[in-house]
């Protein structure tokens, strides 16, 4: 009984922390590229900053580090066992961690560039496009099984955003060269192929690491990818010579200097709940449930950039809110069904355990 109600209290825990990252991924998905793409409509133009601003505030991570560590310590004093490292990272998985951080880095830069000439409706359908990518990558690295409603909802979200394709050119912001949009497109539609890579290394890596995974471990893991990635990014900048340019930007931005810069701050604290967010949703659940997550809020960014920037929604784009919003329901309905078959199973498996000790005790 009592091994019983740990797990249950386990499973409870998870699913507390499921709702808690469920929600940063929300944050970061729906207000990320709104502001990302506010900073280049009012003035800024430098692409390595935003990519920077992506991963930057992996600062802000020291603070629930902080607090992890010290209530294992505090656990580790009451039970008379040895005091915990601050760091519980071993060289192999610091070293996993340091080149998925790389690839997020460049992935960061690969999403700016596209955020920076295309609209926010635009940009966002075609990241969709990640989730295909996911599932095939899931298959491939961590053997994700699919049922039929999984494999519908891929095929609904992927084609969804594919619909842009056919019609794209309609929404090219004013003034945009048709060179400059088209590149816009392609190196959105590769940060989506290796975002789509991204998400399953990151399950592989809490597969065969040789040291339990806890949450406490998932955001080391993150803050390291967090300062790799921005590590890569800042090479970027300096190449660029973007710290010369920013206080000459910031001067001639349309909402102000002091804006310019609150701006830039609440685009990094932004993006750190998406990550954040994106990788507990991985350790709680899989990366194919956070693609799903991530392809399902997309549609709730689309509708907010047509409120806030006034940006236009085509037939197309209605046509892949739809399809996007079908492939959601899909997906959960299949989930919710696959949960009630599990439970049913495992109710059935502890009443064959149960009727053997029940024969022994009446002979």
């Amino acid at each position: 009984m009592a091994q019983g109600s740990e797990g249950e209290k386990n499973r409870t825990m998870k699913r507390i922390l499921l709702i808690i990252n469920c929600l940063l991924l929300a944050v970061g998905t729906a207000g990320g590229p709104l502001v990302m793409r506010l900073y280049f409509l009012r003035g800024g133009n430098r692409v390595w900053l935003s990519s920077f601003l992506e991963t930057a505030g992996f600062p802000f991570m020291l603070l629930p580090l902080a607090v992890s560590y010290f209530r294992r310590r505090a656990a580790a004093v009451a039970a008379g066992t040895a005091k915990p490292s601050p760091v519980s990272m071993k060289p192999p998985l610091l070293a996993a961690s340091v080149f998925i951080g790389v690839l997020t880095g460049l992935d960061d830069y690969l999403y700016a560039y596209g955020v920076a000439r295309l609209p926010v409706s635009t940009s966002s359908l075609i990241i969709a496009t990640q989730l295909g990518f996911t599932a095939l990558f899931a298959f491939l690295l961590v053997r994700q099984k699919f049922t039929s409603y999984s494999v519908n909802a891929v095929v609904l979200l992927t084609v969804g955003a594919g619909v842009l394709a056919l019609h794209s050119s309609g929404d090219r912001p004013p003034g945009e060269s048709v060179k400059a949009y088209v590149m816009g497109f392609v190196m959105t539609v590769i940060a989506a192929a290796l975002y789509g890579f991204v998400l399953p290394m990151v399950e592989l890596v809490y597969k065969k690491t040789k040291q339990p995974i806890t949450y406490s471990l998932v955001m080391e893991i993150q803050f390291v990818m967090c300062f790799s990635a921005t590590l890569f990014c800042l090479i970027g900048m300096i190449i660029n010579n973007d710290f010369k340019v920013i206080p000459r930007e910031a001067k001639t931005f349309k909402h102000g200097e002091v804006n310019y810069y609150v701006v830039l701050v609440g685009s990094a604290i932004i993006w750190q709940a998406f990550f954040l967010g994106a990788i507990g949703v991985i350790f709680c659940a899989s990366s194919l449930f956070s693609g799903i997550l991530i392809a399902v809020l997309l549609p709730v960014t689309e509708v907010l950039a047509v409120i806030f920037y006034k940006e236009k929604f085509q037939a197309e784009k209605g046509v892949s809110l739809f399809l996007s919003l079908w492939g959601m329901v899909s997906y959960f309905y299949g989930e919710i069904k696959h949960e009630k078959k599990m439970k049913k199973k495992k109710s059935s498996d502890m009443e064959a355990t149960e009727m053997p000790e029940m024969g022994v005790i009446e002979k």
